[in-house]
Protein backbone atom coordinates (compact mmCIF):
# COMPACT_ATOMS: atom_id res chain seq x y z
CA UNK A 1 0.00 0.00 0.00
CA UNK A 2 1.14 3.62 -0.93
CA UNK A 3 1.50 5.61 2.16
CA UNK A 4 0.66 8.82 0.85
CA UNK A 5 -2.11 10.04 -0.06
CA UNK A 6 -2.66 10.67 -3.79
CA UNK A 7 -4.88 13.61 -4.73
CA UNK A 8 -6.94 13.34 -8.19
CA UNK A 9 -9.47 15.24 -9.61
CA UNK A 10 -12.14 12.71 -9.68
CA UNK A 11 -14.15 9.25 -9.39
CA UNK A 12 -12.90 7.79 -12.56
CA UNK A 13 -9.00 8.87 -11.55
CA UNK A 14 -9.80 7.07 -8.18
CA UNK A 15 -10.68 3.73 -9.85
CA UNK A 16 -8.12 3.78 -12.37
CA UNK A 17 -5.53 4.11 -9.19
CA UNK A 18 -7.05 1.04 -7.54
CA UNK A 19 -6.81 -0.43 -10.33
CA UNK A 20 -3.11 0.30 -10.47
CA UNK A 21 -2.20 0.41 -6.68
CA UNK A 22 -3.34 -0.11 -3.06
CA UNK A 23 -3.92 3.43 -2.15
CA UNK A 24 -6.42 5.65 -0.73
CA UNK A 25 -7.13 9.12 -2.50
CA UNK A 26 -9.19 12.60 -2.18
CA UNK A 27 -10.80 13.87 -4.59
CA UNK A 28 -10.89 17.73 -5.77
CA UNK A 29 -13.93 17.17 -8.02
CA UNK A 30 -12.41 18.75 -10.69
CA UNK A 31 -10.41 22.53 -10.89
CA UNK A 32 -12.90 24.56 -8.23
CA UNK A 33 -11.21 23.09 -5.64
CA UNK A 34 -13.12 24.14 -2.58
CA UNK A 35 -11.66 25.11 1.19
CA UNK A 36 -13.03 21.82 2.73
CA UNK A 37 -10.96 19.86 0.07
CA UNK A 38 -7.69 22.05 0.58
CA UNK A 39 -8.12 21.31 4.19
CA UNK A 40 -8.41 17.52 4.32
CA UNK A 41 -5.73 17.90 1.92
CA UNK A 42 -3.31 19.83 4.18
CA UNK A 43 -4.38 17.35 7.45
CA UNK A 44 -3.32 14.22 5.08
CA UNK A 45 0.09 15.78 4.12
CA UNK A 46 0.49 16.53 8.21
CA UNK A 47 -0.09 12.73 8.76
CA UNK A 48 0.50 10.71 5.86
CA UNK A 49 1.96 13.08 2.61
CA UNK A 50 0.23 14.24 -0.58
CA UNK A 51 0.90 12.79 -4.14
CA UNK A 52 -1.01 15.01 -6.62
CA UNK A 53 -1.89 13.21 -9.16
CA UNK A 54 -3.84 16.03 -11.56
CA UNK A 55 -4.50 15.30 -15.62
CA UNK A 56 -1.80 16.46 -17.95
CA UNK A 57 -3.77 19.12 -19.50
CA UNK A 58 -4.17 23.04 -18.20
CA UNK A 59 -7.50 22.00 -15.49
CA UNK A 60 -4.75 19.47 -14.05
CA UNK A 61 -1.78 22.08 -13.84
CA UNK A 62 -3.85 24.95 -12.53
CA UNK A 63 -5.04 22.29 -9.45
CA UNK A 64 -1.76 21.34 -9.31
CA UNK A 65 -0.51 24.89 -8.35
CA UNK A 66 -3.71 25.84 -6.00
CA UNK A 67 -2.47 22.76 -3.81
CA UNK A 68 1.16 23.34 -3.77
CA UNK A 69 0.59 26.96 -2.78
CA UNK A 70 -1.40 26.29 0.05
CA UNK A 71 0.18 22.74 0.87
CA UNK A 72 3.86 22.85 0.92
CA UNK A 73 5.70 19.60 0.63
CA UNK A 74 3.99 17.54 -1.50
CA UNK A 75 5.10 14.79 -4.01
CA UNK A 76 3.72 15.04 -7.84
CA UNK A 77 3.70 11.96 -9.89
CA UNK A 78 3.38 12.63 -13.81
CA UNK A 79 2.04 11.25 -16.72
CA UNK A 80 3.14 12.61 -20.36
CA UNK A 81 -0.29 13.48 -22.31
CA UNK A 82 -0.31 10.35 -24.66
CA UNK A 83 -0.41 8.09 -21.56
CA UNK A 84 -3.53 9.94 -20.64
CA UNK A 85 -5.11 10.17 -23.92
CA UNK A 86 -7.78 7.96 -25.27
CA UNK A 87 -9.91 9.16 -28.00
CA UNK A 88 -9.21 12.59 -27.69
CA UNK A 89 -10.01 12.80 -24.06
CA UNK A 90 -6.84 13.47 -21.67
CA UNK A 91 -7.15 11.91 -18.17
CA UNK A 92 -5.62 9.92 -15.58
CA UNK A 93 -8.81 7.77 -15.53
CA UNK A 94 -7.32 6.96 -19.18
CA UNK A 95 -3.65 5.85 -18.58
CA UNK A 96 -2.51 2.45 -18.39
CA UNK A 97 -1.68 0.54 -15.17
CA UNK A 98 1.75 -0.03 -15.93
CA UNK A 99 1.92 4.36 -17.05
CA UNK A 100 0.29 5.08 -13.40
CA UNK A 101 2.58 2.38 -11.80
CA UNK A 102 5.96 4.43 -13.10
CA UNK A 103 4.52 7.66 -12.47
CA UNK A 104 3.44 6.72 -8.78
CA UNK A 105 7.16 4.98 -8.80
CA UNK A 106 9.03 8.10 -10.15
CA UNK A 107 7.83 10.92 -7.54
CA UNK A 108 9.42 14.01 -7.22
CA UNK A 109 9.54 15.95 -3.82
CA UNK A 110 8.60 19.67 -4.21
CA UNK A 111 11.34 21.81 -2.18
CA UNK A 112 9.75 23.16 1.35
CA UNK A 113 9.64 26.99 1.65
CA UNK A 114 13.19 28.24 3.48
CA UNK A 115 14.59 24.50 2.75
CA UNK A 116 18.43 25.18 1.28
CA UNK A 117 19.31 25.93 -2.36
CA UNK A 118 17.39 24.09 -3.93
CA UNK A 119 18.71 23.70 -7.74
CA UNK A 120 22.06 24.76 -9.25
CA UNK A 121 20.16 25.32 -12.90
CA UNK A 122 19.96 28.44 -14.19
CA UNK A 123 17.70 30.04 -17.30
CA UNK A 124 20.97 30.34 -18.99
CA UNK A 125 21.12 26.61 -18.82
CA UNK A 126 17.63 25.79 -20.16
CA UNK A 127 18.73 28.74 -23.13
CA UNK A 128 21.96 26.49 -24.02
CA UNK A 129 19.94 23.23 -23.91
CA UNK A 130 17.41 24.68 -26.46
CA UNK A 131 14.27 24.77 -24.35
CA UNK A 132 14.15 28.61 -24.51
CA UNK A 133 13.84 30.63 -27.34
CA UNK A 134 14.62 27.28 -30.08
CA UNK A 135 12.43 26.93 -32.81
CA UNK A 136 11.64 23.48 -31.44
CA UNK A 137 11.68 24.66 -27.62
CA UNK A 138 8.53 22.89 -27.11
CA UNK A 139 9.34 19.34 -28.21
CA UNK A 140 12.37 19.78 -26.70
CA UNK A 141 10.86 20.65 -23.17
CA UNK A 142 8.22 17.87 -23.86
CA UNK A 143 11.20 15.50 -23.78
CA UNK A 144 13.27 16.57 -21.13
CA UNK A 145 9.98 16.92 -19.02
CA UNK A 146 9.45 12.99 -19.83
CA UNK A 147 13.22 11.90 -19.13
CA UNK A 148 13.36 14.11 -15.50
CA UNK A 149 9.77 13.12 -14.92
CA UNK A 150 8.37 16.60 -13.86
CA UNK A 151 5.49 16.43 -17.28
CA UNK A 152 5.46 19.02 -20.00
CA UNK A 153 5.16 22.85 -18.94
CA UNK A 154 5.93 26.57 -20.32
CA UNK A 155 9.56 27.64 -19.80
CA UNK A 156 8.95 29.93 -17.12
CA UNK A 157 7.07 26.64 -15.21
CA UNK A 158 10.42 24.12 -16.58
CA UNK A 159 12.63 26.75 -14.94
CA UNK A 160 10.68 26.59 -11.74
CA UNK A 161 9.93 22.70 -11.79
CA UNK A 162 13.69 22.18 -11.98
CA UNK A 163 14.49 24.45 -8.93
CA UNK A 164 11.08 23.54 -7.14
CA UNK A 165 12.30 19.54 -7.64
CA UNK A 166 15.91 20.53 -7.29
CA UNK A 167 17.03 18.57 -10.14
CA UNK A 168 21.16 19.43 -10.68
CA UNK A 169 23.31 19.68 -13.88
CA UNK A 170 24.56 15.99 -13.42
CA UNK A 171 20.81 14.91 -13.45
CA UNK A 172 19.82 17.82 -16.20
CA UNK A 173 23.12 16.60 -18.18
CA UNK A 174 22.12 13.41 -18.69
CA UNK A 175 18.56 14.20 -19.72
CA UNK A 176 19.63 16.75 -22.12
CA UNK A 177 22.10 13.45 -23.42
CA UNK A 178 19.17 11.90 -24.00
CA UNK A 179 17.14 13.91 -25.14
CA UNK A 180 19.24 15.10 -28.14
CA UNK A 181 19.94 11.61 -28.77
CA UNK A 182 16.40 10.74 -29.17
CA UNK A 183 15.13 13.96 -31.34
CA UNK A 184 18.38 13.19 -33.74
CA UNK A 185 16.64 9.68 -34.11
CA UNK A 186 19.80 7.81 -32.18
CA UNK A 187 20.14 6.03 -29.06
CA UNK A 188 20.09 6.66 -25.33
CA UNK A 189 22.45 4.28 -24.26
Amino acid sequence: MIQEIIVVEGRDDTVAIRRAVEAETIETGGSAIGEDVLRRIAIAQQRRGVIIFTDPDHAGERIRKIISARVPGCKHAFLTQEEATRKADIGVENASREAIVRALASVRTEMEPGADEPSDITMDDLMNAGLLVHPQAAARRLEMGKLLGIGYCNGKQFYKRCRMFRIGHEEFARAYKQMTALLEGGSTS
